[in-house]
């Protein structure tokens, strides 16, 4: 077969897409590639402000035995079970309920349910701090009609992560519900009309038209909040400081504590390289679950 000759005029357009792509690419490897092989590198070394040896595995023998981070592990896993399924629900239930309404009252509730999302976390923060206030907090006065005790919410070590979980929850459905409703938008009313005429329910016509066209959407919901659930380290910080005794701490809590507390940033980096290894096992499990029902 004779080889294809490539024009001056495809090298010349290749050229000036990485040229266009350089500062991009520059940015990618200095801010994301580079500090994730440093991190990896790190968690090899006892690294102090005052030391720097090679230990090998030993960051990752500690973690094995330290209660502290088994347990941080275990709150982070309940905050993603609990905040995946519950974004997925909500956000698809308030999409399907204000698509039906008129064009204003839709954008309306878009705004306001998109607002926690644009807004900053220390704001946010701070009202639902002032929700969860033990003594003026008006979540207590609310259940103190109903005869109920004061409860510390944040303080009590039964009920501080089902806090978190409420307040991650309102973080996280604002942009799932503008995904959705746009997706909503894009299912063919042609398949609705005929399955209505065909005498299909409500529940059928989501089941087996509307949910599968979702699919797509859904799959890339679902890895986002998984990833953004992992994560989860801002209101952690400024609402509990990973408290009481570590009842909300989550490893990327941890990795704070033990890095910019501690100073142990080799043991922290270690911790980076097991959270990272956990998000990219959930997230390929994700999109082999989600991805063999999604019809591109």
């Amino acid at each position: 077969m004779p080889k294809k000759k490539v024009s001056k005029a495809h090298i010349r357009e290749w050229i000036s897409a990485y040229l266009f792509l350089t500062p991009m690419l520059i940015f990618f490897i200095t801010f994301v590639i580079y500090p994730m092989i440093k991190g990896i590198y790190i968690s090899f070394f006892e690294y102090s402000l005052r030391n720097f040896k090679f230990i090998g595995l030993e960051n990752y023998k500690t973690l094995i035995q330290d209660d502290i981070f088994i347990k941080s592990v275990v709150n982070t896993l309940i905050l993603v079970i609990a905040n995946v399924p519950l974004v997925i629900l909500l956000s698809l239930f308030v999409s399907i309920n204000i698509y039906k309404k008129s064009a204003g009252i839709r954008s309306l509730f878009r705004g306001i349910f998109y607002l926690p999302t644009v807004c900053s976390v220390v704001s946010i923060t701070v009202v639902w701090g002032w929700i969860f206030h033990p003594n003026f907090g008006i979540l207590n006065y609310i259940t103190s009609k109903f005869g109920m005790d004061p409860v510390g919410w944040l303080g009590d070590p039964k009920y501080a992560l089902g806090c978190m979980i409420v307040v991650l929850v309102t973080l996280s459905v604002g942009q799932p519900i503008i995904l959705y409703v746009a997706s909503l938008g894009n299912v063919p009313t042609s398949y609705l009309e005929a399955a209505e005429i065909d005498g299909a329910t409500s529940w059928e016509i989501f089941r087996h038209i509307t949910w599968p066209l979702l699919m797509p959407t859904t799959l890339y919901i679902v890895i986002i909040t998984t990833i953004n659930s992992f994560q989860c380290f801002s209101i952690i910080q400024l609402l509990t400081s990973g408290g009481p005794a570590y009842s909300t701490s989550t490893v990327m809590y941890l990795v704070y504590e033990r890095a910019f507390t501690l100073n142990k940033y080799g043991l922290a980096s270690s911790m980076g390289v097991v959270l990272a290894v956990i998000i990219m096992t959930i997230s390929i499990v994700q999109f082999k679950f989600f991805g063999d029902e999604v019809d591109y």
